[in-house]
C-alpha cells in the first residue's frame, strides 16, 4: 500500500530527538546547512523534469524555517522571473497543493487567513483562532491584525464581536489586545499574591490575569494558589468558570514546562446562534 500524504510529509520532517529549548518549539526549524541556491535548483528540477518530484518538494519545504522559505521564494523569482507559489500550484493538486501554499505564505498572511477562516467557519475551528491569538508575540500579532484588516477590509475584533459571544468572545478580544507582560527575569511575588486574591468567580478577572501575565508569573500564581487554597487553580476554574473554559485553559495551568501560557488547544465553542 502506498504511503498516505500525511505519512509522506512526516517522513521528511526533521523531528528533534530531544526536547526543544524555548523559542525553538515545533518541527519546521532553521536548516543549519541552508543553501538557497541549491534549494532553488532542486525545486526547479522537481517541477520541470519528467513528472513532478513531490518527494523533493516536500523534503525542501518541510525542512526549512518560514524565513528560509521566503528567501527561497525571492531567489526563485529573481532567477526564473516566475512566482514560486504559482509554479508549484500549477504542478501540484489536492491536499499537497494546499499544504505547500500554506508553507510558502509569509507568516502574517497565513495567520490572517487562518484566523479569518476560523472565525467564519464551523465551531470546530475555534481552537485555531485561539492558538493564533494566544501564541504570537505582540509584534507578530500586530502584523497579523494589520494584514487581516488590509485583506478583508474589517478589523479582526469586529469579526470576533459578530461571530462569538459570552466567555469565548471575552477571551478572544482580550487575546487580540496582545497585552502580555514580557518576562523581566524577576518574579513579582506581591503581584502574584494580588492576582491570587482576585481569582474569585469573576471570569473576566481570571481572563485578564491569564492573558496578561508572562509564563513564569503564571507558574508562580499556580503555586501560590495551591498553597493558599489547598487546591489547584485548574480545579477551581472548573468550578467557577465551567468545564469548557477550564479545559481550554488547561495547557497553560497544568504543564510543568515553560510553554505559551495561553496555548488554548481545546476550547468547546460558544458562538452566537445563527439568525
Amino acid at each position: 500500500m502506498a504511503p498516505s500524504l500525511t505519512q509522506e510529509i512526516l517522513s521528511h520532517l526533521g523531528l528533534a530527538s530531544k526536547t526543544a529549548a524555548w523559542g525553538t518549539l515545533g518541527t519546521l526549524r532553521t536548516f543549519l546547512n541552508f543553501s538557497v541556491d541549491k534549494d532553488v535548483q532542486r525545486l526547479l528540477r522537481a517541477i520541470t523534469g519528467q513528472g513532478v518530484d513531490r518527494s523533493a518538494i516536500v523534503d525542501v519545504l518541510t525542512n526549512r524555517s518560514r524565513e528560509q522559505r521566503q528567501l527561497i521564494s525571492r531567489n526563485f523569482q529573481e532567477r526564473t522571473q516566475q512566482d514560486l507559489m504559482k509554479s508549484l500550484q500549477a504542478a501540484l493538486s489536492g491536499n499537497l497543493e494546499r499544504i505547500v501554499m500554506a508553507l510558502l505564505q509569509p507568516a502574517a498572511q497565513f495567520d490572517a487567513q487562518e484566523l479569518r477562516t476560523a472565525l467564519k467557519a464551523s465551531d470546530s475551528a475555534v481552537d485555531v483562532a485561539i492558538e493564533i491569538l494566544a501564541t504570537r508575540t505582540p509584534p507578530q500579532l500586530q502584523e497579523c491584525l494589520a494584514v487581516y484588516k488590509h485583506n478583508f477590509q474589517v478589523e479582526a475584533v469586529d469579526d470576533i464581536t459578530s461571530e462569538t459571544s459570552g466567555i469565548l468572545q471575552d477571551l478572544l478580544l482580550a487575546l487580540a489586545k496582545g497585552g502580555r507582560d514580557s518576562y523581566s527575569g524577576i518574579i513579582d511575588y506581591n503581584l502574584t499574591e494580588q492576582d491570587v486574591q482576585e481569582t474569585e468567580p469573576n471570569y473576566q478577572v481570571l481572563i485578564r490575569i491569564l492573558i496578561s501575565r508572562c509564563e513564569t508569573d503564571l507558574l508562580s500564581i499556580r503555586a501560590e494558589f495551591k498553597k493558599k487554597f489547598g487546591k489547584s487553580l485548574y480545579s477551581s476554574l472548573q468550578v467557577k468558570l465551567g468545564y469548557f473554559l477550564a479545559w481550554s485553559l488547561r495547557p497553560s495551568l497544568v504543564t510543568s514546562t515553560l510553554t505559551p501560557c495561553t496555548q488554548l488547544s481545546i476550547f468547546l465553542p460558544h458562538r452566537k446562534p445563527s439568525s
